[in-house]
């Protein structure tokens, strides 16, 4: 059983599209702001997903070392009450890979771990964020959004991220050569009755960061 497609070809100039994890590093590259593995995930996990109760969604906000992620995933989701499923395992199993894969392209030794059950108009403004670096990833509901603004304005082309596609971005914390124009943001669906999921990870280098 497969829980991952892949599928994505459209991108803004500026952002890299990778076919591995391994490609998210193409953010370290001068001229690229940010980058996208191009993978959707496959239907048996997205229709599982799809129909939990949001109740049953994982939150939190934890900064963690990369190691204690695992553990620290299948207490979320016990609490949170998902059954001990094939697509439950693949689900924390992704995010520590991710985790892993993002922590070591930052050489960070902790991450800061966010996971969002959003159904509201959360972040729905263009921005960039005052952070070092950002990996997102939607695994329910519409994907982030963003594009190019050259004048401060909205972005006149609109690019959405497809669900299950991770994309790691800089911020404007990023040491050099930095994100100008690449904005951001969360998809408006105030009042459509969708309820997204998405992870947000975030290197820290020093615990007097985490707070």
């Amino acid at each position: 059983m497969s829980f991952i497609r892949t599928e994505f070809k459209d991108a803004a100039v500026g952002v890299g599209v990778a076919d591995t994890p391994d490609g998210l590093a193409e953010i370290k590259k001068p001229g690229c702001a940010a980058a996208i593995w191009r993978r959707q995930l496959g239907s048996e996990f997205q229709a599982w997903v799809d129909t939990l109760d949001p109740s049953q969604l994982p939150t939190a906000r934890l900064v963690l070392r990369t190691d204690a992620i695992p553990n620290a995933l299948r207490h979320l989701c016990d609490i949170a009450g998902m059954d001990d499923t094939a697509e439950r395992n693949w689900f924390e199993k992704d995010i520590a890979d991710l985790a892993a894969g993002f922590a070591k392209i930052m050489r960070a030794p902790y991450l800061r771990l966010r996971l969002d059950a959003i159904s509201t108009n959360a972040c729905r403004k263009f921005h960039i964020d005052a952070i070092y670096a950002r990996l997102i990833c939607t695994y329910r509901g519409t994907g982030t959004q963003y594009g190019i603004s050259t004048d401060g304005e909205d972005p006149t082309r609109v690019f959405t991220v497809p669900t299950g596609a991770p994309m790691a971005m800089r911020g404007t914390l990023w040491p050099q050569d930095s994100p100008v124009g690449l904005v951001h943001r969360s998809p408006p669906i105030a009042g459509t009755g969708e309820t997204r999921l998405v992870l947000v990870l975030d290197p820290v280098f020093d615990l007097d960061e985490a707070d």
